[in-house]
């Protein structure tokens, strides 16, 4: 409805009353010198954490015998983009790019939706046999039975060379599962789901339509844990995938470039350099470079994706971490 002018005169005559009686608040000398201090302190420590990042990105797009020197440190000299260029002709780059795309998105994605059910089920004192369970979880955190016995188990499961050993060893993740149910139980009234629960409302209502839309702080706290896993992991395609090259994830195609270009700075030192080409010697004699370009393109997604998730993040991880 639109305002009446006696209305509008109101509001005015209101904030010029406002304006007449606001205070400037005076700092004493004691204050000014904290927030002197504060600023500065938490302007180094910013300046540190994101230094190594930095450093990490002049020192790809520099000159290759500067940076081999060790002649750049804080500014970048001779900028190029060869290096990244050059990781584009590793061999089936982009079939690695997908297949850890996939097993990030969909390994996430399952990974959230069981960690909420679970965490929601161990929640209702109902539940059959809820302490066993809950200790049973958390045990599992703890006791590990070593690579060995763990290959062995996703073999006769039928899991080596084939994708779903991404995906279904990461769907349940204790950790995760006590994030929240922790959050669950500080952060929703349990009159919520007492209400709805007199309304005829089943767990699953109760679940799909309180739980998990009140959930999201701790969901997405959990999405940026189990994206980061998924995204780094590396041991699981090296040990799983040695009979299918067209599953390795990305860190492991840019694992066995590494080793190649190690190996060929290994022949250059022992002069036995026959038959190797120019670009190929060119690429071993930059091996701190390459190191240092196969780290950004492995940091940087992550670094895209967590400044969306990061409000979540933190009141997540914060009414999560209450009480266990």
């Amino acid at each position: 409805m639109a305002k009446t002018a006696q209305e509008k005169l109101d509001e005015k005559a209101e904030k010029q009353y406002a304006k007449m009686h606001v205070k400037k608040i005076k700092m004493k000398p004691g204050d000014i010198v904290f927030s002197i201090i504060n600023y500065t302190f938490f302007a180094i420590f910013t300046f540190i954490c994101i230094f190594p990042f930095y450093y990490l990105f002049i020192n790809t797009i520099s000159d290759n015998d500067l940076v081999r020197k060790g002649l750049i440190n804080f500014v970048p000299r001779g900028i190029h983009f060869d290096n990244y260029i050059r990781l584009l002709a590793v061999n089936d780059l982009f079939t690695s790019v997908f297949v850890t795309l996939a097993r990030t998105i969909i390994g996430t994605a399952l990974m959230v939706g069981a960690s909420a059910f679970v965490g929601y089920l161990v929640t209702r004192k109902e539940m059959w046999g809820r302490s066993f369970w809950y200790r049973f979880l958390v045990v599992t955190m703890y006791f590990n039975a070593g690579i060995i016995p763990w290959y062995l188990n996703m073999s006769m499961l039928g899991l080596t060379n084939h994708f779903a050993a991404y995906i279904v060893p990461a769907i349940i993740a204790p950790y995760n599962i006590i994030l929240v149910k922790t959050y669950i139980e500080s952060a929703i009234p349990a009159e919520l789901e007492e209400s709805a629960e007199l309304d005829g409302a089943s767990h699953l209502r109760i679940f799909g339509s309180i739980v998990w839309p009140l959930s999201k702080p701790i969901l997405a706290t959990i999405a940026i844990f189990g994206a980061v896993g998924q995204w780094n992991s590396f041991q699981d395609s090296l040990i799983l995938m040695q009979s299918a090259p067209k599953l390795y994830t990305l860190q492991h195609r840019l694992y066995i470039y590494l080793n190649t270009t190690s190996n060929l700075s290994a022949l250059m030192s022992a002069g036995n350099t026959s038959g190797i080409s120019k670009s190929v010697l060119e690429s071993a004699l930059n091996g701190k470079v390459i190191k240092y370009t196969i780290s950004m393109v492995t940091i940087i997604p992550i670094l895209l994706v967590y400044p969306f998730m990061q409000r979540y993040f933190e009141k997540g991880i914060m009414l999560g971490a209450v009480k266990g």
